[in-house]
């Protein structure tokens, strides 16, 4: 059986009058010195025992006990005691229970009285408990003086006594006691106008207290709106765009109606403007999680090479013709488990920021792996000969949509995310990146990142770009043969499934493409189709609810089902897509990737894939 605390008394005070409760603020003042305690607690506690005395005072035997114990912490407390009817304010109660570490109150039981404690903690100290309780008893007992009213009834005490010593004095004494008199009335005026200075400043302390605590609460609630905001725009966002993508990709194909040099040139464009669309929402809604603290990075096994060449290959062309672009084929020794996703959009952000300020000069990436303490590093380093950052303005290039101010920005789009944006991602992936220029000179950015992250792996990986553009190519060069014998799409969206028409061709001999959902399980019950694609937002029933009903019906349960989805997968319900074969990324969708992900077997942890880094403008589609 642990046994209780033992208190340490320091002082007990019966409150009276004014001056009662003045001197237990001075107490509590000189304690919590003593104890350790300064700064904004010491005027919290303070303030807190003035304002419950004031209010306490005129209660039938109200007494304040000053102590101290170890609850595992040292702690101040002070507890008022007294009997009568009144009662705590509710609002003090709330305010001291905000502004210190304890706050009790014990109504009348049994026929006893009313007990109001306050405690505070206080930092640890060398001396055991009761060596510091006898420290601050000392203290307070050299520091107890007598205030300046009752030095005052002790001179007159005294003239009483010279009085009846000496009649000779009386005419002086006389005069003295009235000079005396007339001290003390000013004093007591004085310390009631104090008193009242006292209880206006408490007043204002609690209700400004009060006031910073709202505020928090606003700002909080600001933070909250916003990233709700930028989850719901990016997925209204991202729909148009996609079907733009998709759309343009098919005005594009060679097997499609010729279109002129210059109509390939324009719908060329707008599939490269909806591209960069595309990839700044993603930025965007990330550097929202990001600041939320809901963007997870999902490593995998990484290829550098591969990256490398997908970086070499969409940013070639968006270099100035005076510019070279030198990005090396790395022979990897050691085992990179970073978010793929991540370490590209990272160091395309970089070199697509030094090609738009490089007019002429180069622009290279070095890539070097270290042993530091047992553990692998990757170390990126992007050199540029541009025009170069101001120094007073290298601190702010990490502030979210602020732009270097000056000429050398003139003609150059841009949305001030792309250094806020690397940086963050880079610190998500346990590393750093760090920012060197000189006006006129160039800029060097380095990446430092760890070998691997501890994070769970995701269950599907995105291809990426590369992978696109492979699909592509074997779209160009005839029509395979198709991978399955039926599939049924369930989707609201008429410009998404215009666009997804190529895919289905390449995916199956024959497609049933459902616009009302509610069709959906006798539509597939009927067919018997090789998989189904789902949708999740579509109206009457969305597509957590088919999902469940083909899972629950014995006659469409085995026939696997892919999930289709333009939303962020920060705000998909995973243990409601526990039935779904796999769960799709909107972005770039294709046969092979569809088939793919088909394969492999149900998992209860169904997590949906990242969006694959979309192009930036300038570059190939």
């Amino acid at each position: 059986m642990s046994s209780r605390p033992i208190a340490q008394e320091l002082v007990t005070i019966a409150l009276r009058e004014d001056r009662d409760v003045f001197a237990l603020r001075r107490f509590s003042q000189s304690a919590c010195r003593v104890m350790g305690v300064t700064g904004p607690p010491l005027v919290r506690l303070a303030t807190v025992v003035s304002a419950a005395g004031e209010h306490l005072l005129g209660a039938p035997r109200l007494t304040a006990r000053l102590f101290m114990e170890d609850t595992g912490h040292t702690v101040l407390s002070v507890r008022f005691r007294w009997h009568g009817p009144t009662a705590p304010r509710p609002e003090m109660l709330k305010s001291a229970t905000r502004l210190l570490d304890a706050c009790r109150y014990l109504p009348p039981h049994d026929g006893g009285g009313h007990e109001l404690t306050f405690a505070l903690h206080a930092p640890a100290s060398t001396l055991p408990l009761a060596e510091l309780a006898a420290d601050i008893v000392t203290r307070l007992n050299r520091t107890d003086g007598l205030d300046l009213i009752d030095t005052l009834r002790v001179q007159n005490s005294q003239l009483l006594a010279a009085l009846e010593e000496s009649q000779q004095q009386q005419e002086e004494l006389q005069q003295l006691n009235a000079e005396l008199e007339e001290t003390n009335a000013g004093v007591v005026a004085l310390y009631s106008e104090l008193a009242g200075e006292l209880e206006k400043t408490n007043s204002g302390v609690v209700a400004l207290y009060a006031e910073l605590e709202d505020k928090s609460r606003q700002l909080e609630l600001a933070d909250e709106y916003k990233t709700r905001f930028w989850a719901n725009v990016s997925h209204e966002l991202r729909s148009p765009v996609n079907s733009v993508i998709a759309l343009t990709r098919l005005l594009l194909d060679p097997a499609a109606d010729s279109l002129t040099p210059e109509q390939r040139q324009q719908v060329a464009l707008v599939q490269s403007s909806g591209s960069t669309l595309l990839a700044l929402v993603d930025e965007l809604l990330d550097v929202a999680k990001a600041e939320s603290g809901r963007l997870e990075p999902h490593p995998v096994d990484t290829d550098l090479r591969s990256v490398l060449h997908q970086l070499r290959g969409t940013l070639q062309s968006t270099a100035h013709p005076t510019v070279s672009l030198d990005i090396p084929d790395h022979h990897q020794r050691a085992v990179l488990h970073t978010d793929e996703t991540m370490l590209t959009r990272v160091l395309r952000n970089i070199l697509s920021n030094a090609l738009k300020f490089t007019v002429d000069g180069s622009v290279s990436l070095d890539v070097t792996e270290q042993d530091r303490d047992g553990a692998d590093w990757f170390v990126f380093t992007i050199l540029d000969t541009g025009v170069g950052i101001p120094p007073d303005e290298l601190d702010r290039v990490f502030e979210e949509f602020y732009q270097v101010r000056g000429p050398h920005q003139r003609g150059r789009a841009g949305t001030g995310l792309g250094l806020p944006y690397a940086r963050k991602l880079t610190e998500l992936l346990g590393g750093t990146l760090t920012l060197h220029s000189e006006v006129g000179r160039g800029t060097r950015v380095t990446v430092q990142l760890p070998g691997r992250v501890p994070a769970a792996p995701r269950t599907a990986k995105p291809p990426g770009p590369a992978a696109t553009g492979s699909a592509e190519t074997e779209h160009q060069s005839g029509r395979p043969t198709p991978i399955w014998r039926s599939v049924v799409v369930v989707d609201d969206d008429e410009a998404f499934l215009t666009g997804l028409r190529p895919v289905l061709e390449r995916l199956a001999a024959s497609s049933t493409v459902l616009t009302d959902s509610t069709q959906a399980l006798q539509t597939v019950k009927r067919e018997r189709p090789d998989a189904v694609l789902v949708d999740l937002n579509m109206p009457d029933l969305d597509g957590y609810e088919v999902l469940r009903l083909l899972a629950a019906d014995p006659a469409t349960a085995p026939i696997p089902v892919a999930v289709l989805t333009a939303l962020d997968p920060a705000h998909v319900d995973p243990p409601r897509l526990v039935h779904a074969r796999a769960v799709l990324n909107k972005s770039h969708l294709t046969a092979e990737r569809i088939a793919a992900a088909m394969t492999d077997p149900p998992h209860p942890s169904t997590r949906p894939e990242h969006p694959p880094a979309a192009t930036p403008a300038g570059a190939d589609p």
